[in-house]
């Protein structure tokens, strides 16, 4: 009317019609277990999940296994979630979802923040215990402790030098470098250099690249790497003289090797426990940087090399796929893999085997998929395990 005439019709003059979201079915039925549901990397729950593991990371600060698990499990239930949650109704029904973990996604979701993740994440305890917890060597005990004492920075820590251990020294040498995250085209750099050194080694060695970046990460906070040998008994002795040759290179600069018990293995480890007694070697390597330029073309002032966390494992050929699957992670969906074992077909989970302690008998495997088809359970690649 202003115009006088007809005005051009903009987007604005125009009414919106909004594009329904796909939501969750209320309700929505979802499997007790993390190994028996896919859980993507990507999900649609980040903030909700997030704000759950922070609650979980301090719980097991605090020594508190119960509440870490209840929170961790919460989460892994978020994760896997096929749609994002917009109202608290919408986890009616499912598994794990207390009324703790509901009253964090409540305040998230009608404020956008939650006043107990916050003040967990500005606490002094909680901002020096995740501090000393990235030192490598260093464990919630040994943190805690030093907190106790009235240790709060890595300038603390480095006045009682003296009482560290050689590993604990080396990662707060290397602490800047360690506590940066290790991406994809670094731990792809990093096996071929451990290829390398295993096929100089024992022709017919193989080397698989395990943890995260299996499971489709981008980076990591270090690089495992699973060595084996298609003939039993063939990798004994492999370890040494695989970390011998990348000593030559100049590419170790800490080693700690544990060595694999005298024995059968399989008998010795723990039945039910996560730990296993495979040949290891904790290290950090030191991976070339190539040279970088400035817009003038110029090299920038940069390290040549970065210091990198690797941890070697050798297995047996007969337990190697025992060890991929325990290697693989997340550690949350291990966690559930041994516990649906144990409660719901009685049987033993580690990275050794699977025994059943009525028979008294372990289990064969040719892949990871025998795994699954022993405990009952529909095949999960390890993208789809990062519970």
């Amino acid at each position: 009317m202003a115009a006088g005439q007809p005005v051009p019709v903009e987007r604005r003059h125009c009414l919106q019609v909004a594009v329904p979201r796909e939501v969750l079915p209320n309700p929505i039925w979802m499997p007790l277990y993390a190994c028996q549901r896919p859980t993507p990397l990507t999900h649609h729950n980040t903030r909700l999940s997030e704000a759950l593991e922070v609650l979980a990371e301090a719980a097991g600060f605090d020594g508190s296994e119960g509440r870490l698990l209840s929170f961790c499990r919460a989460a892994s239930t978020l994760k896997a979630l096929p749609c994002p949650v917009t109202a608290l109704s919408q986890l009616q029904g499912l598994p794990h979802l207390g009324e703790h973990s509901c009253r964090v996604v409540q305040e998230l979701l009608e404020h956008g923040v939650c006043e107990e993740v916050e003040r967990v994440q500005r606490s002094e305890r909680y901002q020096s215990m995740k501090l000393f917890t990235r030192i490598f060597g260093v464990g919630v005990r040994t943190a805690d402790q030093w907190y106790r004492e009235g240790l709060r920075t890595l300038d603390d820590v480095w006045t009682q030098v003296q009482r560290l251990t050689q590993q604990q020294k080396a990662g707060l040498q290397h602490y800047q470098d360690l506590s940066a995250p290790v991406q994809r085209p670094d731990a792809e750099a990093l096996r071929q250099v451990v290829a390398e050194a295993v096929g100089r080694a024992l022709p017919r060695a193989t080397v698989t690249l395990a943890g995260g970046f299996r499971r489709g990460k981008l980076q990591g906070h270090d690089v495992d790497f699973l060595i084996t040998h298609p003939e039993e008994g063939q990798e004994a002795g492999l370890l040494p003289r695989v970390m011998g040759y990348l000593e030559q290179q100049g590419l170790v600069l800490y080693q700690q090797h544990q060595r694999r018990p005298s024995g059968d293995p399989v008998h010795q480890a723990p039945k039910g426990r996560s730990m296993d007694t495979f040949e290891r070697s904790f290290c950090i390597f030191r991976l070339p940087r190539p040279p970088r330029a400035t817009e003038e073309g110029t090299p920038s002032p940069h390290p040549s090399w970065k210091a990198v966390r690797v941890d070697l494992v050798v297995t047996p050929i007969s337990q190697f796929p025992f060890a991929l699957l325990g290697w693989t992670g997340s550690k949350h969906f291990e966690r559930e893999l041994r516990r649906f074992s144990r409660k719901e077909r009685g049987l033993w989970l580690n990275s050794h085997g699977l025994f059943d302690p009525e028979q008294e008998t372990f289990f064969q495997a040719a892949a990871e998929e025998d795994v699954f088809k022993h405990l009952g359970l529909a095949y999960l690649p390890p993208e789809q395990r990062n519970a």
